[in-house]
């Protein structure tokens, strides 16, 4: 069995080894997409393939829906050459439950594209009137346009370059935008789907930025900007909010293993040279959850009967504030962070160690919980119950603290920063807190890029990790110079962009300082302190 078309034309093979089929016809559900797009994903990640690509194939078996999803990657264009195109942009979806193991081929990606390949295309797609959503799972730092020195050097040039030339993502996106604006300006709903704070907002502020740039320098109309952003919003582009979970690791060789034992013979793993892991196989947990923002002004699929909850934004937001800020995804961070330092392999190992669960306990539950809201859809309690007890330490699921700790400069701002800004709002004694400084110097000590034996390893990859691990480059297991510390640490703690807030202002700061200097005491110095703190 090799995983293209032509193979899966004996569905018994398939079937008899344990692999769920599609029950809809593929070609013409293809043939219905190019002439009539609905939906178009950029992003061409195992997340995207895993959750909505698999939901669609969900109303597709039902004959609910009739045309598949088009994606588009623009980041790394390597993946759409590595595990799309070679199998006809079929891949197979694993669900790692945690008991047992499922296969499903999934075939509702009708389209693979690259953007700086097939940019007729993408305008024809934008174009027709038929499409009513853009889907986006790019990463939070995909939609950063501009830090405290100005615009970003890739977004100036795309401002500079005019909607023609633009070769960055968000450039791209608000060019294909004008098109459809001066093409009858029919409307659609672009939707993040990413892990960042409002992120229907982030990705509004994105396209403006470029579309206000254009604007300014003559190269696309005024009346454009009212198209994306007008007065009434219910009259323009809609950016809804979402929130996205479901825990989506890197492809497993273990996974591999097992479906090659299925039977399965052309799925090799590949790194791609921008560090992305790929395969024509996505593992992933059982638990997944999507709630969205019911603005769609061009129209949707039918997606709350595959398990989408659309809502109001306000609800979203209490459940994107729950998750990100304190039930799932900090909790993820320290584990990544920590694991790293104590050299797990696996996440679920990294919940085997007690000091370790009681440390993401006492962040979770006593100091993030208290400052979010409660949906009403989603219990914030049950959640962060079942993400401890249940999905972080589900051993079939093969997540790495490695994967996870990728960009974490990105990802404390939001993690952790929108609560220490809520802390300090209302007045709250932030110097109280033990978990989140005792996290923040375990992330600094994670920056030395030595593990707990003062073994080197390989820091994940972040935007921020030259200039991060350069402020510390003079620190060594051992120096307990609290100078030299202070030196070192301060460019870090007190930016109110990686934390929120001024960690020197609000007081927390010596508390991490005087951890750091623990854990850089000698070789097992972290092991020590979290076993004497949280054991």
């Amino acid at each position: 069995m090799k995983l293209n078309l032509e193979s899966l034309k004996d569905r018994k093979i398939w079937e008899d080894n344990g692999f769920k089929l599609p029950r809809f016809d593929i070609g013409a559900v293809r043939e219905r997409t190019r002439g009539s797009p609905v939906w178009l994903h950029m992003g061409a990640g195992n997340i995207f393939r895993i959750f909505p690509a698999a939901a669609q194939q969900e109303l597709l078996d039902a004959g609910i829906a009739d045309t598949g999803i088009i994606v588009c990657e623009a980041f790394d264009e390597e993946i759409a050459d590595t595990s799309f195109l070679p199998y006809d942009n079929l891949c197979v979806g694993v669900t790692m439950k945690t008991d047992g193991f499922s296969a499903e081929v999934i075939a509702s990606i009708a389209e693979c594209l690259k953007a700086s390949a097939h940019r007729a295309r993408l305008i024809e797609i934008f174009t027709n009137p038929s499409l009513q959503l853009v889907s986006f799972t790019i990463t939070e730092k995909g939609y950063a346009v501009g830090n405290a020195e100005g615009l970003m050097p890739h977004i100036a040039a795309d401002i500079a370059a005019g909607p023609e030339n633009a070769s960055s993502l968000i450039g791209i996106t608000a060019a294909l935008c004008l098109a459809r604006f001066q093409s009858g300006a029919a409307l659609l709903a672009l939707v993040s789907m990413d892990n960042c704070s409002e992120n229907g907002d982030q990705l509004k502020r994105a396209v403006i930025t470029v579309a206000r740039g254009w604007t300014e320098a003559g190269t696309a109309p005024e009346e454009f900007l009212k198209y994306l952003a007008p007065e009434d919003p219910s009259a323009g582009v809609a950016f809804p909010w979402s929130m996205i979970d479901k825990i989506t690791p890197r492809p497993s060789e273990i996974v591999k293993s097992r479906l090659k034992k299925m039977g399965l013979e052309n799925i090799d793993i590949v790194r791609t040279s921008k560090n992305t892991y790929v395969a024509p196989f996505i593992n992933a947990e059982e638990a997944q959850y999507l709630v969205i923002e019911d603005a769609f002004p061009n129209g949707r699929p039918q997606l709350e009967k595959a398990g989408f909850i659309f809502t109001d934004r306000e609800t979203v937001k209490a459940v994107e504030a729950m998750k990100v800020g304190a039930c799932l995804n900090p909790l993820h961070t320290v584990l990544a962070v920590f694991g790293c330092v104590l050299s797990y392999g696996h996440i679920h190992e990294a919940m085997r160690d007690a000091a370790l669960v009681n440390l993401i306990k006492l962040i979770g539950y006593d100091e993030a919980l208290p400052w979010v809201p409660d949906p009403g859809i989603i219990r914030p309690n049950d959640f962060l119950d079942q993400v401890i007890n249940t999905r972080f330490p589900n051993p079939y699921i093969p997540d790495t603290p490695q994967r996870i700790a990728t960009d974490t400069s990105q990802k404390i701002p939001v993690r952790f920063g929108e609560t220490l800004k809520k802390m300090s709002a209302s007045g709250k004694n932030i110097a109280e807190l033990r978990g989140f400084p005792f996290f923040f110097a375990g992330w600094l000590r994670y920056l030395m890029a030595l593990n707990d034996g003062g073994v080197p390893f390989e820091p994940s990859p972040d935007p921020m990790l030259a200039e991060l691990t350069g402020y510390l480059d003079g620190i060594k297991l051992g120096r307990k110079d609290a100078q030299t510390l202070e030196r070192a640490t301060r460019p870090i703690l007190s930016n109110p962009a990686i934390f929120g807030v001024d960690l020197y202002t609000c007081g927390l700061a010596k508390k991490v300082i005087d951890w750091f200097k623990v854990f850089i005491e000698a070789p097992g110095a972290v092991r020590k302190a979290l076993d004497g703190e949280f054991k």
